[in-house]
């Protein structure tokens, strides 16, 4: 392929690794990507609109469980790494990597007001020679649709002047067999020059580049990741709710499912979604099918089952406790795990929170425990003002309701049901109980 001018000159300070590289939004996907990036020998700026974080980064300090703080001290002292809330410095990176949350509105419909914010910074100092690669997840036709013409209404031509690619996410936090470098990296650009630099550039820190013919392939094939995974649990979500009328175990029907070795792929119930993905990505693919008159009905339905979860929960939490007399209105109900997922101190989308607001709309007297979370952070839905609660025998013998939301390593599940007066669990957390187990619920 003959590269533009631009193209080779950006080509020759990758492969020097003199380019700098830029990521924005310094949370869970692009903090990871600048430790990767500084590791294969870049300097790296980080954007981020809280300073905060950019101000704890720039002391050395880690707010992430599994980013360790000795590194970034580290990358900060040698200057491989910095972090500022000045957007105008955008025109010092070379490689800029866009990592901000795409979540839903009020309605259920796509948000891309970070997205968008962040184009328009990177327009306002857009130079000839830069790279742009979206990382957050959207649907089909962001990158196309809004940053192409945004960037190009600068004067400067994509494929030519700039370069613009889409390489959707795949992080997957505190997974020891899966670091990003490890995971096969998706990417398309708008034309063949923007496709071969991105992959150039990020082939130094992963181990395989997958290139597809456009964006939009890129940004529906991160899309269908999530609603494989989406579907298959609210199936058996749905299959739970079935289960719990018929008297049976659904663990134990999808443990005996799982010994087939062909066909069949294990998926788990819950209390309900969380992390940044899949609660959210079906609703992002299901609002751009109506644009082409094209009904996602059985993507919605996975959506909604998945959605209601919580309520489900907290009815049987409700029943549990009526069959101990006791009404939930009132009722002392400490819930496991504040995280959305085990062993990681990341709250994003958890069902927990929605859990807790459920819970106490209905009168209860709600209290948690996450030895990753100390403490409630203010989110974009929920400002609870909660720490979390030690959990001593005193405390679980308090509660009149345990209610195992999250399955932490870190719990012990014989402890906890020895010294709670009721147990209900949501994650079959406590399957290897053998004393206690009449206080023990499956919800």
């Amino acid at each position: 392929m003959e590269l533009p001018p631009q193209a080779i000159e950006l080509s020759r300070k990758i492969a020097g690794k003199s380019c700098v590289g830029g990521v924005i939004g310094l949370g869970y996907v692009g903090l990871p990507l600048v430790q990767h990036l500084c590791e294969a020998g870049y300097r790296v700026l980080g954007f981020d609109i809280d300073p905060a974080k950019t101000g704890r980064i720039n002391r050395g300090e880690s707010y992430i469980k599994h980013i360790d703080s000795g590194w970034i001290g580290t990358a900060v002292k040698n200057g491989a790494f910095s972090a500022t809330t000045a957007f105008e410095r955008l025109a010092e990176a070379d490689c800029i990597s866009i990592c901000v949350p795409t979540p839903l509105d009020e309605h259920m419909e796509p948000d891309l007001q970070y997205v968008r914010a962040t184009a328009e910074s990177i327009a306002k100092t857009l130079r000839p020679g830069q790279l742009v690669l979206l990382e957050s997840t959207t649907y089909p036709g962001t990158t196309t649709e809004i940053l192409l013409p945004l960037f190009e209404s600068t004067g400067l031509k994509a494929g030519q002047d700039f370069f613009l690619a889409f390489s959707p996410e795949r992080e997957d936090p505190a997974n020891p067999d899966f670091s990003i470098s490890k995971i096969p990296k998706v990417l398309g650009g708008v034309t063949p020059a923007c496709t071969e630099l991105a992959a150039q550039y990020y082939a130094t820190i992963f181990k395989r580049i997958v290139r597809v013919s456009s964006p939009a392939v890129a940004e529906l094939s991160k899309l269908l990741e999530n609603i494989f995974r989406s579907v298959n649990i609210a199936l058996v979500n749905e299959l739970k709710l079935l289960c719990d009328r018929m008297g049976l175990d659904v663990w134990e029907v999808i443990d005996a499912a799982a010994t087939k070795p062909f066909g069949f792929m294990p998926f788990y119930p819950g209390p309900g979604l969380g992390g940044h993905c899949i609660p959210i990505d079906p609703f992002y693919l299901s609002w751009k099918a109506r644009e082409y008159g094209a009904p996602t009905r059985f993507i919605e339905l996975a959506g909604q089952i998945n959605t209601m979860m919580p309520e489900y929960v907290v009815r049987r939490v409700m029943e549990a406790l009526n069959d101990h007399a006791k009404p939930l209105k009132g009722a002392r109900v400490l819930i496991l795990g504040a995280a959305y997922k085990k062993d990681v101190d990341d709250m994003r989308e958890s069902p927990s929170l929605k859990l807790m607001e459920l819970l106490l709309e209905h009168g209860a007297d709600v209290a948690y425990n996450d030895p990753h979370i100390p403490q409630l952070p203010r989110t974009r839905k929920y400002q609870f003002e909660m720490s979390s609660t030690p959990l001593t025998a005193e405390t679980l013998r308090r509660a009149d309701c345990v209610l195992v939301a999250t399955n932490h390593s870190a719990y012990d599940y014989e402890f906890i049901v020895r010294h709670a007066p009721l147990v209900v669990d949501t994650r079959n957390a406590t399957r290897l109980v053998t004393e206690d187990r009449a206080k023990i619920v499956k919800a």
